[in-house]
């Protein structure tokens, strides 16, 4: 809750919620991953904000569309339009086991993300803003003749309606999916206001953005209306070397060894353990050969020849999976403008190397000097998540799409 709070003192867009159905990791040497149930967390964490958007994963594989659109409607009513929905086909085999069900053939996993988010859609819509508010004088509570069943049915799921749930402020949720390729790719440029990225460079971004923004204009949709936020990692000190070793004690819980193998690997040479702390030789640097199917092996191989030692390269984030800068507020400031001044990027999901502080130093110290370069807005633009992208109100499937 804390941590939340902390993000909307910084005035950040919205918090996001990634979703495991699955026992994920070695339990002898960390905790479960995502312990908790996305709805139930962020369902708790509304009554303790007021304008944060909140974003919650929720599978297309499992559950049924009406049981979707009343949990997500529900949040949104009780957040007063804050919510989106992160709408995402699971692919594990372990998870498809826990709910009973075979892994899908062929293109079923898609299909019924589709259906799934069309009557979804359709079921937000089942009640209209015509519906009107309770009027005490009338003792009418609401127009019935603009709440109504939808009555779809697909080849995978069906729903009949109506939802007993009214519009939110904002409409109804906003849609975000991560990027897809094929028959995903589709699906996102005719749904999604949202796009989680993984690139690994400024050029990954452009491309990746363009992609779907080709994707949205193909639909029928403004690509102006589909933001793209790419993760981005971050680790905060007053100075470099402050920011490295809070990230050298983080590596070394994870396990130094296993670590220096992974880097070793970039480097294309075998780092030994006794020699962590020191910079590397000039036979090491001249030895190196940058693996040409690892974005971040020119990172590495750069640190390398700038002088840092093996566990220093590592403390800046070339093992993780997503770019990011491990530094001062400045340097971090500076990281950022880069990519937004690029336009390559309509913001970020920032990922905290160590979430018991790491939000609140990005909140007091990163922020306002955004904010002084007139990256960041002094104060939220409005109350609701669509207010905070800049997307256009919805409510219902977009009446641009031809969809069967």
């Amino acid at each position: 809750m804390r941590y939340a709070q902390a993000a909307e003192r910084g005035g950040f867009s919205f918090l996001f919620t990634p979703d495991f159905p699955i026992l994920q990791g070695n339990l002898e040497h960390g905790p479960v991953l995502n312990i908790m149930e996305p709805m139930l967390q962020l369902a708790a964490i509304s009554q303790a904000t007021r304008r944060i958007g909140l974003i919650a994963t929720g599978t297309t594989s499992f559950q049924e569309p009406f049981t979707t659109a009343r949990q997500f409607k529900a949040l949104d009513v009780m957040s007063h339009g804050r919510v989106g929905w992160n709408a995402i086909p699971s692919y594990e085999p372990e998870a498809f086991a826990n709910y009973g069900q075979p892994v899908p053939q062929g293109n079923a996993k898609y299909e019924r993300l589709h259906e799934v988010i069309q009557i979804t859609q359709a079921l937000w819509a089942s009640w209209g803003r015509e519906a009107g508010q309770p009027d005490q004088n009338t003792g009418r509570f609401a127009d019935m003749a603009h709440i109504k069943p939808v009555d779809l049915s697909g080849r995978h799921v069906g729903a009949r309606g109506p939802l007993q749930i009214p519009p939110s402020e904002q409409g109804q949720p906003v849609i975000f999916m991560p990027l897809a390729s094929g028959r995903g790719l589709s699906g996102l440029g005719m749904y999604a206001n949202g796009i989680l990225g993984m690139p690994n460079t400024v050029e990954d971004s452009r491309n990746q953005r363009e992609i779907v923004r080709k994707a949205a204009a193909q639909a029928g949709r403004d690509p102006d209306e589909m933001k793209f936020v790419p993760f981005v990692g971050f680790g905060l000190g007053a100075t470099k070397r402050e920011a490295l070793d809070r990230r050298r004690a983080l590596d070394e819980r994870a396990g130094l060894a296993q670590r220096l193998s992974q880097l070793s690997m970039l480097l294309g040479i075998r780092l030994p353990m006794d020699d962590a702390d020191a910079p590397l030789t000039d036979r090491q640097l001249g030895g190196m050969r940058g693996h040409p199917a690892a974005p971040k092996s020119a990172q590495a191989v750069q640190l390398a020849q700038e002088g840092w030692s093996p566990r220093d390269i590592i403390a800046h984030g070339v093992l993780d999976t997503s770019p990011g800068l491990v530094g001062t507020p400045e340097e971090a400031a500076d990281f950022l403008q880069h990519w937004l001044d690029a336009g390559v990027c309509d913001g970020f999901i920032l990922v905290p190397d160590n979430q018991q502080d790491s939000i609140d130093a990005f909140a007091d110290q990163v922020v306002p000097i955004l904010r002084q370069r007139g990256l960041r807005a002094p104060d939220y633009a409005g109350t609701t998540l669509r207010d905070h992208l800049g997307v256009p109100d919805q409510l219902g499937l977009d009446r641009r799409l031809s969809v069967g």
